[in-house]
Order: structure tokens, then C-alpha cells, then sequence
């Protein structure tokens, strides 16, 4: 009975990433969005060698410069060159939204799984969960900054402990319709263990749903860190992050608003390319739609 079974068990485990990419290749908005993440990426990790000047060193000769042949996007306030500073705040603002994304995954898959299958389980957690959802995310981010001190690790842990109950949440709502399948059904009558069923028949089914939830907290995490350095609860000032440089040009901005323009876009459009990637890897990861985007 084993033997025979099995196979119907494990079925619900294969994904097919084919389609995503068949999916990227046919949608020019989407390609066009996959193009300037990778672009975004590649500029963070070879920011030491693209930057033209050291994005810390102050002139204050050469304070609000427009752009120019030496700086090509002009001087900010204290005389640094806002190119330089551009490409290496898209190291920190990339690595506190990548980190936040999977941190809150993790922690919110682990957690969920769990609260999901288990009734004692979830009666506990979900008290909590609706406990922290009721302060506001930017709020709870700004006390943890205030008392444990600005840092990158701190303000990404403060943005990451907002987006765990979300996660939780989802990853619970799809455990609680998967383990009524029959697959599940099936595990449990051939003695599964409790870890093996939800590591191999019901994490599986919260991995479409994750990746777009994962790629909103991405997201939400870089316009959060932007948030908090706009208003003096983020990392350093003197660090260059796309949050830090505009909360240093909201001054000037009536005679130099170039100084809030270039790192607004450049958060504007990392936003907008990360939700547009997530939606399609749902489109094309989730089974339900998997076939619709192969017709397309």
C-alpha cells in the first residue's frame, strides 16, 4: 500500500520554473523590469569600481555643485558627489530588503507551518500575531531603532519583525486548506511523522503565494528604510543609503531638487521592477495558473 501510494503523495511536490522564464521572455514590461533589477544588482556589488569618488569624502568647496564633467550628477550639501553615493546606497538599501524579505520568510514559515497543523499550536500564536499586527509597522520600526540604537542589522531586524505576522498569517491560511487534501490525508494514514509532513507535502504548497509575499516585503522593507532615514530613525546619515541621501536634500530641495529626484526614482522604479517580478512568478509558479501562462 505504501509503494502504491507514495507516488500520489510526493506529486504534490514538483514545480515547474519553466514557465517563469517562458513567462519573463514574453512580456516585455516584465523583462524590462527583470533587466534593470539585474542592472540594480550588478551596480550595488560593483559599486568599489564604478563609483567615481569616494561617496564619504567631504568638499565643502564644492557644496551643491550641478552636474558636471567631474560630477556627473552634481555635489550634495557637504561637497560628496551623488553618483557615487547613489551606487553605494543601492548596497545597503538591496541587502536591508533582501534581508528583511527572507528573514520574515523564514521565521514566518517556520512559525506558520506549525500554527497551522497544530491546534494547540495555533491557538497560542495567532493571539500574538493579531497582537503585533495591531501597531502600526513604521511605529513598532521606529521604537526598536530608538532603544536599541541605529545600525544596519538593527533597522533591518526592526523592519523584518513587522512583515513576520503577515507571513505567518498566509502561510497558516494555506496550511489549513492543504492539510485537508488528499495527499495529506494519505501521509498521515501511511504513518508520516508530523516534521516529515510538513516539510515534504505541505511547505511546498505555500512557496507560489511566499515568493510574491516575499518579494512585497522586499520591496516594502526599501521604502521603509527610506521612511525611517527620511526621518532620522534609520542608519547613520553619514552612511549613503537612497533613504539617507534624500533625507539630506529635503532642504534644499527648492534649488537643488535633483538631490530627492535621482534616489526617489531610483527606489520608485526597484519597487515597482520587485512587485512586477513577484506577480509573475506566482502567474507562473502556482499550479492553478500555470497553464493559463503557458496559453499566453
Amino acid at each position: 500500500m505504501s509503494a502504491l501510494m507514495e507516488p500520489y503523495v510526493e506529486s504534490a511536490l514538483r514545480f515547474e520554473f519553466r514557465p517563469l522564464l517562458r513567462y519573463l521572455g514574453s512580456n516585455p514590461v516584465i523583462t524590462l523590469a527583470a533587466l534593470y533589477l539585474v542592472a540594480v544588482v550588478l551596480v550595488a556589488l560593483l559599486a568599489p569600481w564604478l563609483a567615481p569618488h569616494d561617496p564619504l569624502y567631504l568638499e565643502p568647496t564644492l557644496r551643491l555643485r550641478p552636474a558636471s564633467a567631474e560630477h556627473l550628477l552634481g555635489t550634495d550639501a557637504f561637497g560628496r558627489d551623488l553618483l557615487s553615493r547613489l551606487l553605494y546606497g543601492a548596497r545597503i538599501s538591496l541587502a536591508i530588503g533582501a534581508g528583511a524579505a527572507l528573514l520574515s520568510v523564514v521565521l514566518g514559515l517556520a512559525i506558520g507551518l506549525f500554527a497551522g497543523y497544530l491546534r494547540i499550536v495555533d491557538a497560542v500564536v495567532m493571539r500574538m500575531v493579531d497582537g503585533m499586527m495591531a501597531v502600526p509597522g513604521v511605529l513598532l520600526a521606529i521604537s526598536i531603532v530608538s532603544l536599541v540604537g541605529a545600525s544596519v542589522w538593527t533597522v533591518m531586524l526592526a523592519i523584518t519583525l513587522p512583515e513576520v505576522p503577515r507571513v505567518v498569517r498566509l502561510v497558516r491560511a494555506m496550511v489549513l486548506s492543504a492539510r485537508e487534501e488528499a495527499y495529506v490525508e494519505a501521509a498521515i494514514t501511511l504513518g508520516t511523522s508530523t516534521p516529515r509532513i510538513l516539510w515534504r507535502h505541505l511547505m511546498p504548497n505555500t512557496f507560489p503565494p511566499l515568493i510574491v509575499q516575499g518579494s512585497f516585503v522586499c520591496a516594502s522593507a526599501i521604502l521603509t528604510e527610506s521612511v525611517l532615514s527620511f526621518l532620522g530613525a534609520g542608519i547613520n546619515p553619514a552612511t549613503p543609503t537612497w533613504g539617507n541621501i534624500m533625507a539630506d536634500g529635503r532642504s534644499f530641495f527648492r534649488i537643488m531638487p535633483e538631490l530627492i529626484f535621482w534616489p526617489g526614482l531610483c527606489v520608485s522604479l526597484t519597487i515597482l521592477s520587485i512587485n512586477l517580478i513577484g506577480d509573475a512568478a506566482r502567474d507562473a509558479l502556482d499550479p492553478r495558473l500555470a497553464k493559463r501562462v503557458l496559453a499566453r
